[in-house]
């Protein structure tokens, strides 16, 4: 399944995406929030599906799409999780997962204008593959690991480098900014996909290839992933964990890093989990 959410932001409604086409649910009177993926919920919305697919509403054209996870308590970061983007940025390659945060008073809809926050001189992209935990994850053996996931998702890790590397402190400060994580456009279970560990994926800039990866470079798969951050924290259904991105970024140009500008247009994607693009719009204080 593809699950979506639509509407107006902070009043979107659960649908599904059908053979390219988005759907509503009438009546079926549940977002995809905790409780959702908590309980019943893919199967609860499996059934819907297959007993009233014909009369499912379909949307209009140009419906705005919001994220299609509903109020996860966290967005768990993956930092340098991709060995050829840590060889582009000097970095050493990790020996254990880097993990961060980012607000999620971040997160938008795939296609949401994208704020340059206050201040910003280096506001940065970074094409990432998340998962949904669908499952209360703690302790977790590898071997268990996947059945605490629901499904995957396209995301745009956007980072003030400035804030995250010059300013001090944790990363968090460059990568929490005001929209500064659109995730869709859909939540493709794993049935959807084919392997999660060879998906190809890309970014551009205006028209112009600044990524061209893989999830076959990451250094921790998701299983891994999984197990490895339940050993620090809860993982609760409906949170968001990101992966990290593969090289490409303009923190890794050399010699001179060209980043984002008001009037700039990205656009990215993953086999499998669709595309999204997101206008950059200068900070003002009608935001």
């Amino acid at each position: 399944m593809k699950l979506i959410r639509y509407g107006e932001a902070g009043s979107e409604e659960p649908g599904v995406q059908i053979d390219g086409k988005n759907y509503g649910l009438p009546g079926f009177g549940s977002d995809y929030n905790a409780a959702f993926f908590g309980g019943d919920g893919l199967k609860r919305l499996q059934d819907y599906i297959d007993a009233d697919q014909n009369e499912l509403e379909e949307l209009p054209d140009g419906v705005r799409l919001g994220p299609p996870v509903a109020n996860p308590s966290k967005i768990v970061c993956i930092g340098l999780n991709y060995s050829d983007h840590a060889k582009e940025t000097g970095a050493d390659i990790p020996k254990e997962p880097i993990i961060f945060f980012k607000s999620t008073t971040a997160l938008i809809g795939p296609n949401d204008d994208v704020i340059i926050p206050k201040n910003s001189k280096k506001t940065d992209w970074e094409v990432e593959l998340a998962f949904i935990v669908g499952k209360k994850a703690s302790y977790v053996e590898l071997e268990d690991a996947l059945d605490h996931v629901a499904g995957y998702v396209l995301h745009n890790d956007y980072s003030e480098r400035e804030f995250q590397i010059e300013r001090g402190g944790q990363w968090v400060k460059g990568k929490s900014c005001d929209t500064f994580a659109p995730v869709g456009p859909f939540i493709a279970t794993a049935d959807e996909l084919g392997d999660v560990n060879n998906l190809p994926m890309w970014l551009t800039v205006n028209g112009e290839k600044m990524q061209d990866g893989n999830t076959s470079t990451m250094i921790f798969d998701v299983p891994f992933l999984v197990h490895y951050i339940s050993q620090f924290m809860t993982l609760l259904p409906g949170d968001i964990v990101t992966t990290g991105t593969p090289p490409g970024v303009a923190l890794g140009m050399k010699p001179v890093q060209v980043y984002l500008k008001p009037g700039d247009v990205v656009e990215l994607g993953i086999d499998g989990l669709g595309s999204s693009k997101q206008h950059l719009k200068a900070y003002s204080p009608a935001h």
